[in-house]
């Protein structure tokens, strides 16, 4: 019995491109500054493959843990319990612990996104509105996140994943049209600051970089739910499957908007591209309208994740269906109120991607992958105990950026905070 509709390669396709292409594309020049123009441009393809490998990682384990745990499928979560579970005899005593670790930095780094996207959007609406009404809006940039609660809702009342695949598409047009117009912004005086932007800014900053970098992908906490969700999860792993083509256009995309966003904008580069669109321009306003929208539209995507998570653990308290689906509903207007208050709390679109992107993205996406890995293959190392090699160096990795990059992103903050800029 089907419990939800299944998508197809085509809406999967969509919504593996609007689940890594979000708010973290537009903030990539400010991120390009942090690094230099050509580290931050070898960056992005580097940091690219080794998280599109740690996805595959992932799917790989997936697909076996399921055969061994005898259920048609499991998450994140779910296959890092039962790597554990059924590994090595010196693991399995961590399983539940390793379970209820992953599920928390699934639901904070969704919740994080959801926090940048509540940043994004009314910080966008308000200047371009600003701009376009003579006399102003006189609305505070806290009072437009507020405005934006209930529409933001509205749009995460939709039951099932199949149905938000029509607004991702919406959601990706617009997109799609907003980029396209601010690469002509972007293009069109390069030759004015081409001499004023470094190969390489300076390793203080770098960790900044990494943690926007990383955060650029996103996606790797929709990846098992979405082949899950699939007519044909075979299509989804395969070379030329949805997510190689997806993680390709994603890969060239950001390093196109980082590269010539600050090439063009230089140092006065801000936490979103859009801000540093010309004022007096109504089309440059249109387009960052434009992208507001889109990204709002990407917001209940970016929450199925903890629904998906919440969900089952909020129904199994309550009784009758009745209840449990008013439960599960106040559930997930609590978790969009949550994302108002802390994105009120940090209103800076760049420090808080570096923030999540070093301490959540860097952990779901290149950290715990090779461990998984490791423990659902062992003792089969492979040749040279390449399994290991690969997956320490990854680890290694992606320890540095945590590290480096949430510290770096704190201190930022509190300089934001104490300062303002």
């Amino acid at each position: 019995m089907k419990l939800f509709p299944l998508s197809s390669d085509n809406e999967t396709l969509v919504h593996v491109l609007k689940g890594n292409v979000g708010t973290g594309v537009l903030a990539m020049p400010q991120g390009f500054m942090n690094a230099g123009l050509w580290v931050g441009f070898a960056g992005i393809p580097l940091m690219g493959i080794v998280c599109v490998e740690c996805m595959f990682m992932l799917l790989r384990c997936s697909r076996v843990l399921s055969k061994r745990a005898n259920v048609a499928a499991l998450s994140y979560e779910e296959s890092a319990k039962a790597a554990f579970r059924y590994g090595p005899e010196g693991c399995r005593k961590y399983a539940n612990a390793v379970g209820y670790i992953i599920t928390a930095f699934l639901i904070i780094t969704q919740l994080g996104f959801c926090c940048v996207y509540f940043v994004f959007i009314p910080q966008n609406l308000k200047q371009a509105l600003d701009h376009i009404i003579p006399s102003g809006t006189g609305i505070s940039q806290l009072e437009f996140m507020a405005m934006m609660i209930v529409p933001v809702l509205l749009v995460c009342y939709v039951p099932h994943l199949k149905y938000l695949a029509r607004v991702s598409l919406i959601a990706g047009v617009i997109q799609i049209t907003g980029l396209a117009i601010m690469f002509y912004y972007m293009i069109r005086d390069l030759p004015q600051v081409r001499e004023t932007v470094p190969a390489f800014n300076s390793w203080g900053t770098l960790p900044l970089y990494f943690g926007s970098a990383i955060y650029a992908f996103e996606g790797i906490g929709l990846v098992l739910p979405l082949e899950n969700k699939m007519k044909t999860p075979q299509d989804f792993g395969r070379f030329t499957g949805v997510l190689n083509t997806a993680m390709m256009l994603v890969i060239l995309l950001y390093a196109s908007v980082g590269f010539f966003g600050y090439l063009e904008f230089g140092n006065d580069v801000l936490g979103s591209i859009t801000l540093n669109l010309p004022n007096h321009e109504v089309l440059a306003q249109t387009v960052k309208i434009m992208m507001a929208i889109a990204v709002y539209l990407t917001y209940p995507l970016q929450m199925y994740v903890v629904y998906e998570i919440m969900a089952p653990v909020v129904r199994r308290r309550f009784e009758g269906e009745k209840t449990k689906f008013i439960a599960e509903y106040i559930c997930r207007s609590l978790l969009v109120v949550l994302t108002f208050a802390l994105a009120a709390a940090i209103p800076n679109i760049g420090l808080f991607i570096s923030l999540v992107g070093a301490v959540s993205s860097s952990a779901l996406a290149l950290i715990f992958p090779p461990l998984i890995d490791i423990v659902t293959f062992w003792p089969d190392t492979g040749k040279y105990n390449w399994r290991i090699v690969k997956g320490a160096l990854i680890c290694l990795f992606g320890l540095t950026g945590f590290v480096t990059g949430t510290i770096t992103s704190v201190q930022s903050i509190i300089e934001f905070l104490k300062h303002g800029e």
